[in-house]
């Protein structure tokens, strides 16, 4: 019997005891298992037999009652990665892992997104693994300096290169006085001398390129090859021949030495000039959270005491009233409760005109107060921000994969191994067949087909374009989950739009009051005023301009998508659609004309009932935003057809579509109905994006092939987004999908760069008509070009 192993699960949707129960029951049933679940704790204590069960096993049964496995989720930074062959070495041996649910790693920014299932592993666990790889990792610490941290890396790098360069200098010269062609340059006869050559070699070769054997080494070690293989095989060769060679001249002063040290070290050199421009480029694409971080106020000023104080940020707690002089930075998340002024929101939003903030109104950190000033009681504060979250959801984007860079990792993880493998074929042909015995010429060609050959152009091609594009679209208020989602936008063809809060503003308002009895209007407010619906805010708000007092509820029910009842003084108030009406046996056909009159004008017409009554109709207008038409006519010059769906009945639903220019509705939908839109949309063909902003609006976001959140609506949907647009500036759509194309075409063409470069390059190399040097600069800056292409994506106009 082999021996058991225990592991803790963090269980999610239990609600009773009898759930814990429920779960113990089914997993003692499993063979070799022994399992406690504790309801308090939300925990699984469990004992198990691996050789009849695995961790996988347990949690399918768990899954299959209904229940989940909760994950955590950590960022690591990584140290030792040269190429997309360590990306992809590390990724494959985290994901191996036990209890690793997926592990994300991006060269680009030398991190990995790990998640996993604490209790089966840990984050020791993980950065133990990395180290068995050959890595350093360290859990990512948001309040380092992490600027600071690169400006040093890239300082040491500059020191190397100085180093290496001043070493390499004299060895390029005699390499470009020993050209085929004559062009005149005097040569020092100290230059000539195989011994100081290798004076200058050594220190370039072992010290300065000591970092790729040691990357070798630990590739070789754990059965794989990277970049740095191919770096330490060809210039070992190069120097060791040298040597070589220099040696042979010891008693034989006749003898004239091939030498090749100024290849080794002009080699290096030219790879660590690559590195170095590649680092300064990478840099560039996070410089939206740079900004995004230097939006943050410093400090702010907190009243405590009756007293006005200056406190760091950190420092600010929630519940604290701060005071918002003009000209200052509005510090956290929060409310308005004194005073009134204009909040220019553009570096949240995009939106270039001030947002006008008064009593009541909801106010974002990190936006400017222009010219009032503004008491406001501290909501959000720290990670809970807008900021900070736009910032978490850049930087998960930034450090995620999209589909298209699978093919990617797989050529990549095969690609040392079919290099080497090519430079061997070329020496032996060379040195039989093509050159036969010129040991010289073959190592050569050889050294030149190790050294050409780039896996980091390819491991580079897709997250340097995933990092720009989403910190272009945060710097424009487009907020994408991932590089799957990037992808994915491009793809879209039909756009399904919610009516209230999408097209609308959401804020609609009372336009016209129908009594047929005295006093519905008081019943009507005092039921509305339980409702969390938007046209239930209107009639609420329009009441109290009458000064209409609310009376008490003795009872109050929600009826979706049609209305709602209510008990007040004993009477009983419905308040809905006709359809409500009707199936409550209300007579309202008297009133058939005037009802269609206000729907034509785009007015949503609610009806009140008292005691089984028709006692009035209450019209609300919400007003179509200022970008929607533009948007939709943009999106259909984009060849994109657009829907709009809402619960409003088919003739105001029309009026407000033909304001736009929709033309295709679905009207007098439930919420729960929207998804099925989405689904027979689906079916059609369509690759579809839903745009809403409600909790409604969440099924359908989940179910659309990508759901867009407007930034301004309820923290549920913008959660079950794949992208949020801040603001809600539906212009932002558009901007979307034409961004998600242009990155997809950058991608594109940094792919087909690296493919092209190395199936053009190596066969080059291995045909003899290159010169090593000159392979390692094609190598060296083939990555900088790949890396300099992406940031083309930050001048690209959307």
């Amino acid at each position: 019997m082999s021996e058991q192993k225990h592991v803790t699960l963090r269980v999610t949707g239990m609600t009773c005891a009898a759930c814990a129960n429920r779960i113990e029951k089914v997993l003692n049933k499993m063979d070799g298992v022994e399992a406690n679940v504790n309801l308090a704790m939300e925990k699984a204590t469990i004992k198990y037999d691996p050789s009849k069960q695995t961790i996988a096993d347990i949690e399918t049964k768990i899954e299959n009652l209904g229940y989940g496995v909760a994950t955590e989720k950590v960022t690591l930074d990584i140290e030792g990665m040269t190429c997309a062959a360590c990306a992809t070495r590390i990724e494959k041996g985290l994901n191996r892992m036990e209890g690793v649910t997926s592990a994300a790693v991006n060269l680009a920014t030398n991190s990995a997104v790990v998640e996993y299932k604490e209790g089966v592993t840990s984050v020791e666990d993980i950065l133990e693994k990395i180290k068995k790889l050959g890595y350093k990792g360290q859990i990512r610490n948001e309040e380092q300096d992490d600027a600071g941290r690169k400006e040093e890396r890239l300082k040491q790098k500059q020191r190397q290169l100085a180093i290496s360069i001043i070493l390499s200098l004299p060895l390029l010269y005699t390499m470009l006085a020993h050209m085929p062609f004559d062009i005149g340059l005097p040569m020092p006869h100290l230059l000539m001398n195989p011994w100081f050559q290798l004076l200058l070699a050594t220190p370039v070769q072992f010290y300065i390129g000591g970092p790729f054997y040691v990357g070798a080494y630990r590739a070789l070690r754990n059965k794989s090859a990277n970049m740095d293989v191919l770096i330490a095989l060809g210039t070992s060769a190069a120097y060791f021949y040298s040597l070589y060679e220099a040696f042979r001249t010891l008693g034989n002063p006749e003898y004239m030495p091939r030498l090749y040290f100024e290849t080794s070290a002009v080699l290096i050199t030219l790879v660590l000039v690559g590195k170095y421009f590649e680092d300064l480029a990478k840099g560039r694409t996070t410089e939206a959270i740079s900004k995004l971080l230097s939006l943050q106020a410093k400090e702010a000023t907190v009243i405590r005491n009756g007293e006005e104080r200056k406190v760091p940020l950190e420092e600010v707690v929630i519940g604290d009233t701060i005071l918002v002089k003009p000209g200052e930075k509005i510090p956290v998340d929060g409310t308005v409760i004194a005073g009134a002024s204009s909040v220019d929101e553009s570096m949240i939003t995009g939106e270039s005109i001030p947002v006008d903030k008064k009593e009541g109104d909801y106010v974002i950190g990190a936006t400017m107060n222009t010219n009032g000033v503004l008491t406001i009681r501290a909501e959000k504060v720290g990670k809970d921000t807008a900021l900070a979250n736009i910032i978490k959801i850049v930087e998960e984007a930034q450090g995620s994969k999209a589909p298209i860079q699978r093919m990617a990792d797989t050529i990549s993880g095969i690609f040392v191994p079919i290099v080497v493998g090519i430079a061997v074929v070329a020496f032996i042909i060379w040195y039989f067949f093509v050159a036969p015995g010129d040991l010289a010429k073959a190592l050569e060609v050889a050294i030149a087909v190790l050294v050409i050959a780039c896996p980091c152009a390819l491991g580079l091609a897709t997250p340097t374009s995933i990092m720009v594009g989403t910190g272009k679209g945060a710097e424009q208020g487009i907020l994408f989950k991932g590089g799957e989602y990037l992808e994915g936008t491009h793809k879209i063809n039909a756009v399904l739009l919610d009516k209230t809060g999408t097209v609308t503003k959401g804020k609609p308002e009372v336009t016209d009051v129908l009594q047929f009895q005295e006093n519905m209007l008081d019943y009507a407010v005092s039921a509305e005023s339980a409702s969390e619906h938007p046209l239930a805010h209107a009639i609420v708000e329009y009441g109290k301009k009458q000064a209409i007092s609310i009376k008490p509820l003795e009872h109050f029910s929600a009826i979706t998508g049609h209305g709602i009842e209510a008990v007040i003084d004993g009477k009983s108030i419905l308040i809905g659609t006709r359809k409500l009406m009707k199936e409550r046996s209300v007579e309202i056909s008297v009133h058939e004309d005037k009802m269609v009159e206000l729907e034509k004008q785009g007015k949503t017409v609610m009806l009140v009932a008292i005691d089984g009554q028709l006692a009035g109709i209450i019209a609300v207008a919400d007003t179509v935003k200022e970008s929607s038409k533009e948007a939709i006519q943009t999106l259909k010059q984009m060849g994109i057809e657009v829907y709009m769906v809402t619960g409003d009945n088919k003739r105001t639903a029309e009026a407000i579509a033909n304001q736009v220019h929709i033309d295709h509705v679905y009207a007098e939908v439930l919420p729960e109905d929207k998804a099925k839109i989405v689904e027979e949309l689906q079916k059609q063909g369509k690759r579809v994006a839903m745009v809403g902003d409600g909790i409604n609006d969440a099924p359908a976001l989940a179910k659309a092939d990508i759901g867009m959140a407007i930034g301004t609506g309820a923290d549920v949907a913008i959660e079950t987004a794949d992208v949020t647009l801040v603001g809600g500036d539906l212009m932002h759509i558009p901007q979307a999908i034409e961004l998600s194309r242009q990155t997809m075409r950058n991608i594109r063409q940094n792919l087909f760069w690296a493919l092209f470069y190395n199936s053009v390059g190596i066969p080059v190399a291995a045909a003899g008509l290159l010169q090593p040097w000159i392979a390692g600069a094609a190598m060296a800056f083939s990555s900088v070009s790949v890396v300099t292409n992406a940031l083309r994506l930050k001048r690209v106009k959307i």
